[in-house]
């Protein structure tokens, strides 16, 4: 394999912060620099976590031949517009969720890379994880009957001042915290057919509590629920015919090293009986490591870029993820139930 893919990070905190701890490890991802609009906190950010370079305006990163992708980790308001600079730069782009805060955003990023020939992908890394692969091919496999219901949650108390709880910079438990909820809702069920939502906002900010009822093809229902001013709570549970998956801590995966899976039980009582399957019996994922599931997504965005390959979701999962997106907040806005557009 070639040389580690050189990256650069835009912004520091948050998902940033998780990246760079993750991928200080990985076999295929280098972080080499990092740009924030003060050039003071970036120099701190990098001596703190031996990176090379820092600079105090993201297009000085930008423009750093020495770095070969981009992390976006910006405000979700600025996402698409610096994802688009980013490639037009010459860089692969990883964008942190939400990619784009609407569909025609999220096409106008992949016209940028396709313009540039580079790879980009949005950021939802629970999907690179071993078990979500295991679990995935369960499903498909049959070995849960037929798909019939998934339930997803994600819910967590955010301070007040926190940049993802306010409206004016692209924050709000939809886009925050359901793009994971609904991510794992479309990857396990399709496309929605239609939604139903409600939500709760105070004083004209943003979505505080959101949850949503969704109606799959093949009569599969769903349903997921996030929230930021609530108790923290991770649920991701995958319900067939005979049987149930269910995945604890589902979208860091902490730790994770087997799947639950459980099957009907003899009757009268018929209670479930639960059977776990080893997720990485061959320790190639590593899965131990502090947030191992982000080192994985970017292990698999290096090594598209390292091949010249297509990374796992690219444009078709992202501009679906936006439309479903907007779809539901036109239901939560107007109490009704919408088909989102094709």
């Amino acid at each position: 394999m070639n040389s580690k893919v050189r990256w650069g990070l835009l912004v520091t905190g948050g998902y940033a912060d998780v990246a760079m701890r993750a991928n200080a490890g990985s076999r295929t991802t280098r972080f080499v620099a990092v740009a924030h609009d003060d050039a003071e906190q970036a120099r701190k950010y990098a001596d703190n976590h031996g990176l090379e370079r820092a600079y105090g305006s993201y297009e000085e990163l930008l423009a750093d031949d020495g770095v070969d992708a981009v992390f976006v980790a910006l405000d979700p308001v600025h996402h698409a517009e610096w994802a688009i600079r980013a490639l037009r730069a010459g860089k692969h782009v990883v964008v942190e969720k939400p990619l784009a805060l609407s569909a025609a955003d999220a096409e106008r990023v992949f016209d940028a890379a396709e313009e540039a020939g580079r790879l980009c992908m949005e950021g939802i890394f629970f999907r690179h994880h071993p078990r979500t692969l295991l679990a995935k091919r369960l499903v498909d496999e049959g070995r849960i009957g037929e798909l019939r219901y998934l339930y997803a949650a994600c819910t967590a108390t955010l301070p007040p001042d926190y940049f993802r709880r306010h409206r004016e910079l692209g924050g709000g438990a939809l886009l925050d915290l359901g793009a994971f909820t609904l991510s794992a809702i479309r990857l396990f069920g399709g496309t929605p057919e239609r939604v139903y939502a409600e939500e709760v906002r105070r004083d004209g900010g943003a979505d505080l509590n959101f949850s949503a009822q969704l109606r799959l093809p093949g009569d599969v229902l769903a349903q997921f629920e996030v929230g930021q001013e609530v108790c923290r709570g991770d649920a991701l549970h995958i319900v067939g015919t005979n049987g149930r998956l269910v995945l604890d801590d589902p979208w860091f995966s902490r730790d994770i090293t087997r799947l639950e899976v459980q099957k009907q039980g003899p009757p009268p009582h018929a209670d479930p009986v639960s059977e776990y399957l080893p997720v990485d019996p061959e320790g190639a994922y590593r899965c131990e490591e502090p947030y191992a599931v982000s080192r994985m997504q970017f292990d698999d965005v290096s090594r598209a870029i390292q091949e010249g390959t297509e990374p796992p979701f690219g444009r078709a999962d992202a501009v679906e993820q936006a439309r479903v997106m907007e779809a539901l907040f036109e239901s939560s806005a107007r109490a009704a139930v919408v088909t989102p557009a094709r």
